[in-house]
């Protein structure tokens, strides 16, 4: 029985002694944070007392894995704008600062996949692999550091290569109602970046899950989401997320333009940026000003836009080209947002809901839309092919509109409205099918020489398709051509136009038009 407790006591030598190696052993790190204290919750923002070192933009830490952004620092409270699910928080959690603003995930892993503005994956394929952050707010690259816009960006899209290009580091806005084919635009132009060397961000903004996944799908169907980063705030997301996703995009496109490659960003759309950024600064009782929009509402999409250009050689001589799309209310142009946006880009396509109406698609309404790069940013060839086109395109439009009043017309008058109906129904094109450059050229070709006017304007479709097909057949060293500075020769004219006429033999009702005119 006297073994027992010496053996117990044994025990507990042995125990104390360990414990006293281990308090001995330890030696706790501290560390200084500082710590606020949250004094009210709203809609997507909170109030917070204390941090009296908190900087402006700065990323703040709250319970549950919640971050936010330092807004308003004013003398007594901060503003903040949280940027995730605010359910759980209460007047009197504890908040901390992180020392450090607003990053996202960069790289060549974030390539075909699907993301939040945190870096967050959608997409349900893992973790994001990135190879650095940067903050979603940078300076704009200085202009001496910037180069003109020379190269063109194809869309694919006859109407806006042809009439109104795009280059590469241009800033174009794509304007219209909602339902008239704006996305489309957009989402043609990112498949026809297939194997240009061309790297794109979409970023949806404010947009239904529904919608996203459509345009998701679309890219991932036709093999263009390898190339894509999608960058996506939902509708249902809190507003500041709404609010900083373009610029997190933007972020991400930088890193390929810094690394000499040329990108496409897609902005879908600024209205609802707009719209978040007005509810945020209403809940902050910042002052409205013309329709309740903030003073810095030009302000927040200037330094955007601005972010978009072609780098010099030294630089790099990447290029980060810039599609923001932006929604108008009843064709109203002259709204504020709107004119904000044009004002700030560098040309327009603005989208008819009438031509919409009349199936005319892509809806591009040509009076009203601009590119103010024009002919520098587009070849030699297209200069010389579709030149004129855009003055015959709108002088039809004008006599159009006067023969809807059923006065009488001479014949050169119906012969320039024949000719225009033609222009019109060889620029529509359906959606999802870019056009490649030599189809493009052929089929230009033969509407500045006449070619389409013996067809009927029922068999148009089915003539522009069987010549963008017959495009194939054109030389290479004619081909070859299209994508230099130099025009295009006489004899070489004549055999496209020759390959052209080959092909709408079927369709042809009158006698063979008259030969085109040698440049």
């Amino acid at each position: 029985m006297s073994a027992a407790p010496e053996a117990l006591s044994g025990a507990f030598d042995r125990l104390f002694s360990s414990l006293d190696q281990a308090r001995e052993s330890l030696s706790p790190q501290l560390s200084l944070h500082e710590v606020g204290i949250i004094t009210n919750v709203a809609t997507g923002i909170a109030k917070v007392s204390g941090l009296p070192g908190a900087g402006f933009d700065e990323l703040l830490e709250f319970p549950g894995g919640v971050y936010g952004i330092a807004f308003n620092l004013d003398e007594d409270e901060i503003g903040v704008v949280l940027l995730g699910d605010y359910a759980n928080l209460q007047a009197g959690d504890e908040v901390r600062r992180t020392g450090r603003v607003m990053d996202v995930a960069v790289g060549d892993g974030l390539l075909g996949r699907v993301i939040d503005p945190l870096g967050r994956p959608l997409d349900g394929l893992g973790v994001v692999a990135s190879s650095a952050r940067l903050p979603v707010e940078r300076p704009a690259v200085p202009i001496m550091e910037r180069s003109p816009v020379t190269v063109p960006l194809q869309t694919g899209l006859k109407v806006v290569d042809a009439l109104i290009p795009i280059g590469r580091g241009q800033r174009e806005l794509i304007v219209g109602d909602r339902q008239t084919g704006k996305t489309a635009i957009a989402l043609d132009t990112i498949l026809n970046q297939r194997g240009k060397n061309v790297l794109c961000v979409y970023c949806a903004i404010g947009q239904r899950a529904s919608a996203v996944a459509k345009g998701v799908a679309v890219l991932r169907e036709k093999g263009a989401l390898e190339y894509t980063v999608v960058v996506v705030a939902e509708g249902n997301d809190p507003s500041g997320l709404t609010f900083i996703a373009p610029y997190a995009a933007t972020s991400i496109a930088e890193y390929f333009m810094e690394q000499g490659r040329d990108v496409l960003i897609v902005y879908d759309d600024l209205t609802q940026h707009a719209r978040a950024y007005r509810e945020l600064s209403l809940l902050l009782r910042r002052p409205p000003g013309r329709e309740a929009f903030p003073g810095d509402i030009f302000y927040i999409h200037s330094r955007l836009l601005e972010r978009a250009t072609h780098l010099c050689e030294a630089r790099g001589g990447g290029s980060l080209t810039a599609l923001p799309i932006i929604e108008t209310e009843a064709q109203n142009i002259s709204a504020y947002i709107p004119t904000n946006l044009i004002s700030i880009t560098d040309g327009q396509i603005y989208l008819s809901p009438s031509l919409f109406e009349l199936g005319v698609l892509p809806a591009v309404d040509v009076g009203k839309s601009v590119s103010r790069v024009g002919g520098k940013a587009q070849r030699a060839t297209y200069r010389g092919v579709a030149g004129d086109l855009k003055l015959a395109y709108a002088q039809f439009e004008e006599l159009e509109t006067f023969a809807r009043f059923g006065a009488r017309l001479d014949a050169d008058t119906r012969k320039t409205i024949d000719h225009g109906r033609r222009i019109r129904a060889c620029l529509k094109q359906a959606e999802s099918t870019p056009v490649a450059v030599p189809a493009q050229i052929a089929v230009l070709l033969a509407l500045t020489a006449n070619l389409f006017d013996p067809v009927t304007l029922e068999k148009m479709t089915e003539a522009q398709l069987a010549v963008q097909a017959a495009a194939a057949s054109i030389p290479s060293e004619i081909t070859a051509q299209f994508e230099s500075d130099q025009k295009l020769r006489d004899e070489d004219r004549e055999t496209i136009i020759g390959i052209a006429l080959q092909a709408l033999k079927p369709f042809l009702t009158e006698e063979k038009p008259q030969a085109a005119k040698k440049a």
